[in-house]
Order: structure tokens, then sequence, then C-alpha cells
């Protein structure tokens, strides 16, 4: 009975801070201006049907490149010794202890015209790449800011694989390759699919990133949100209804990566 006591402050934070703001949000997207009841939010939402495709698309490419190169880099450090493993993980999580908005500017000065990237290709007689104010830059800005939390999610996964079925396989004939697709893979799913997740969802929603690296000409959900709020065009009922379509749409897609790695986990016991 004690211990149901433990969580009433718990209760009433989630009830502050998380419900009472879907709560507001829920209100505010079905009402008018004067706080009629109204679906005129939503079907005034076909008009930013781009800025949607382009989240969703952006947000898709930076996860894919994620996990391209967090996959490779989990499964090579769980291959090395603790020492090694204990210096890179340091080297990844480090850049987490600096402020979002300073990695962010810090990639403002490499990708600038101007800036560190365009000085090293002249200085090498190479042509000069026009990348700020891109997709290109929103899509290395996100990639740069979430792959740890791809890399993180799939090494803690790999690493506590036994390694008694590496020495079974290679005993019943299996090489590395044919370990690393029948073994690993499948083992590592559960990270891969947190990864996905971790990175995709705020990669969706971002602005920061738009802002600083796209130069407000790269215009995502999040941009858009934080206009109908804070910008010029103050339409917090239109913002509520964006806000909550785009929550509906990735509680969706975290449903459908949590169905998929449990139908994978299901084929990967038989």
């Amino acid at each position: 009975m004690k211990a149901k006591h433990f969580t009433i402050p718990y209760i009433i934070w989630m009830a502050i801070f998380v419900v009472t703001p879907i709560v507001f949000v829920l209100i505010y997207a079905f009402s008018t201006t004067d706080g009629s009841p109204t679906f005129q939010n939503f079907a005034a939402m076909g008009g930013f049907t781009p800025v949607f495709l382009r989240s969703f698309r952006l947000a898709f490419i930076s996860t894919v490149i994620c996990i391209l190169i967090g996959y490779p880099v989990a499964y090579i450090l769980s291959k090395e010794r603790q020492r090694v493993q204990r210096l890179v993980l340091m080297l990844i999580v480090l850049p987490l202890w600096m402020n979002f908005l300073l990695r962010t500017y810090a990639w403002m000065s490499i990708l600038e015209n101007t800036g560190l990237l365009n000085r090293l290709l002249a200085a090498v007689g190479l042509p000069t790449l026009s990348i700020i104010n891109t997709p290109t830059a929103v899509v290395i800005g996100m990639v740069y800011n979430f792959l740890p939390f791809m890399v993180l999610p799939i090494y803690s996964v790999i690493i506590k694989i036994d390694r008694s079925l590496y020495e079974a396989a290679q005993d019943l004939g299996a090489n590395s390759t044919v370990i690393f697709r029948k073994l690993v893979v499948p083992m590592s799913l559960p990270g891969v699919l947190s990864g996905i997740l971790m990175v995709f969802v705020p990669s969706v929603s971002t602005f920061v990133i738009t802002q600083l690296l796209g130069g407000g000409m790269v215009m995502m959900l999040g941009d858009l949100i934080e206009m109908q709020f804070l910008g010029q065009a103050y339409n917090p009922e239109l913002g509520s209804a964006i806000a909550l379509v785009m929550m509906l749409i990735v509680i969706l897609f975290m449903y459908v990566v949590n169905r998929f790695g449990q139908l994978e986990g299901r084929t990967v016991r038989l």
C-alpha cells in the first residue's frame, strides 16, 4: 500500500506536463478563434501537404543514413577490446554533452559558402559546394545530431549476444558472412527498431536544424507549427490541428515498427 504512494508525484507530473497539454491541443484543434467547435482546421491542412511530405521524406532519408552508418559502427565496436569500446563510446556520447544549438551552429560554420568545408576544397583546387540553406544541409544536421541514438541501442543489443552462439555457429560450419546474416542481424533487430524510433521521431518534428542549416527555406512540420503559435501567421487552432495529426502519424509509425519487430521476433524463434 505504501509503494503506491511513491507513484503519486509521478502521476501529478504526468497530469500537469503531459496530459494537460494534450487536452489543450485537442480543444484548440477542434475550435475556432471564438471557441466554437469546428473541423475547419483539419480541412485547411490540405494546403500544407508539401510540408508533410518533405518532413517525412527528409526524416526517412536521415534515418536510413543513420542505419547505414550506425549499424557498422556498432557491430565493429562490439568486436573490439573493452578499452577501445569505452573510448569510442565516450567519443560518441561526448557531443551530446554540448548544447544542441551550439552543435548545429558549428555545422553552419562548416557548411556555409565561406565555411571550413569550402575553404578546404578551394585549398586543394576543387570546386566549392553550395550546401547551406538546402535540404542536404538539413539532413547532414539531423544525421550528426541523432546518429548516437542509432549507434547506442544497436551496440547495447549486439554486445549482449552470447559469444557461445558464435562458437556454436562456427562449429556447424558457418562462416563470418552467414553468422552475421543469420545470427547477428536477427538478434540485433530490437536495437535497430529502437534506433529508428529515436531518430525518426525527432527528425520529423525538428525546427532548430531547419532554421539554422536550412535558413528558413526548408520548411518542415516543426517550423510550420512554430509559425502558427509564435510567427506572424498566429493561428494556434491550426497549429494544434497540425500537431495533433503529426502526433497521430508518429504513433501509427511507432505501432507499425513495433508490430514488425514482434513478427520478426516470432520468425527468428521459429
